[in-house]
């Protein structure tokens, strides 16, 4: 390769990538410079200098003048000796492919890594290029690719799974993925598996923050700040918990959400494969707010106790196993999105504490059944026995009513 045809191939391939020709030229003199040292056999550094007009290559043996210093050892003065082989261009080309290939590779993860390291939380829409076992390639733009890694986790336990269980992508297949992590090519931290081989950019499809991101496309009011989102969780494949909340009081915010005839909340779950979403009103009580979250399932009462974040629920018989949901999704989901504790019993085998009327959402259809019997013990606890015919009390207590 001449050195004219190498310095245009250089500026082709500097405009191609998007790369500044200078600092390309600079990464490859010093690496050049490593080279010739080893090929030269020289007995000090080498110094190389590439023209950036011509191209032409000079390469240069760094003397060392003087004394060195007495504490470090290190000569503060070179002499650069010119040490140029005839066939120095020869030598180049051999070295330059492999060397320029790194350099790109190098670079361009660095100007990946700049342009998308401010936007870790955002959703792009990308295509799926190709498939792995462990991770889908996703095309963002051109020359841009990202990660979407779906590692067996019990077998790569330092890895990610960001693919929700059920979830196959085909070739050519558009998904929307929230970004969550950019790899930073001069970062300290120790190397993953593969990862100079690997994309700079790692994308999720079961971050919670996908649904918010989902739901400020589809809901104006949310985009606009009338409706904000207080709290998601989220089981990836399977079901979501959306609290929301209103800053106009004459704004519904669930209903904004859902959308009409439920059209809103349909876009996000048809891009979701069909997660199950519910919407559910937040609210500062936080009585108020546990039972919302057990949404679909009717409750009777919430007792709270706000010093350990604990809340006891009591629902209806009938009511039990919808609030506790299938292998007890629906009350972990619950629990997850209010951030309490819930304890979830029902009512006719729950004897509850009395307590004050603001700690409690009622049913006053279960607070005024005549049939419950009438004793309170002296810790405050109601009987939940059925009481005898003709008798305010049960069986047990029955000689109360001679009282």
């Amino acid at each position: 390769m001449a050195t004219s045809e190498l310095i245009e191939a250089l500026q082709a391939l500097a405009h191609e990538r998007k790369i500044d020709e200078f600092y390309l030229i600079e990464r490859l003199e010093a690496s050049l410079a490593r080279s010739y040292q080893h090929i030269l056999d020289l007995e000090w550094d080498a110094r190389v200098t590439i023209d950036r007009q011509t191209g032409k290559i000079y390469v240069y043996e760094l003397v060392p003048v003087g004394e060195p210093d007495e504490e470090t050892g290190e000569y503060a003065e070179f002499e650069e000796r010119d040490v140029t082989p005839d066939d120095v261009s020869r030598i180049a080309a051999q070295n330059a492919k492999s060397v320029i290939a790194s350099i790109v590779r190098e670079a361009g993860r660095q100007s990946i890594y700049e342009e998308f390291a401010g936007r870790v939380g955002d959703l792009v829409t990308g295509t799926v290029l190709q498939g792995t076992p462990d991770f889908t390639i996703i095309k963002i733009r051109e020359g841009v690719e990202a990660e979407l890694p779906h590692y067996d986790l019990k077998r790569s336990p330092n890895e990610r799974n960001e693919r929700p269980s059920g979830e196959h992508y085909r070739h050519n297949q558009r998904l929307k993925v929230l970004i969550v992590d950019v790899r930073d090519p001069n970062s300290d931290a120790p190397k993953i598996r593969g990862e100079q081989a690997r994309p700079a950019i790692v994308v999720s499809r079961t971050h919670p923050d996908l649904i918010r991101r989902l739901f400020e496309i589809e809901v104006p009011e949310i985009y606009d700040g009338l409706v904000e989102i207080k709290s998601i969780a989220r089981e990836p494949g399977a079901r979501s918990k959306v609290a929301v909340m209103s800053r106009e009081s004459n704004l519904d915010p669930v209903g904004a959400c859902v959308g009409p005839k439920g059209s809103r909340v349909r876009m996000v779950v048809e891009e979701l494969r069909n997660e199950r979403v519910d919407v559910i009103q937040w609210d500062e009580d936080p009585a108020v707010y546990v039972a919302n979250a057990l949404s679909p399932a009717r409750v009777n009462r919430v007792l709270v106790d706000e010093e350990n974040h604990y809340a006891t629920v009591v629902v209806p018989d009938d009511q039990l196993s919808l609030a506790i949901g299938k292998e007890g999704q629906n009350a972990r989901l619950a629990a997850r999105l209010t951030g309490w504790h819930i304890d979830i019993k029902s009512a006719s085998f729950t004897a509850e504490p009395l307590a004050p009327m603001e700690n409690m959402l009622i049913d006053e259809e279960d607070v005024d059944d005549e049939d419950t019997c009438m004793y309170v013990s002296e810790d405050g606890v109601r009987c939940r026995n059925h009481a005898r015919p003709d008798s305010q009390f049960c069986g047990i207590h029955a000689s109360l009513d001679e009282d």
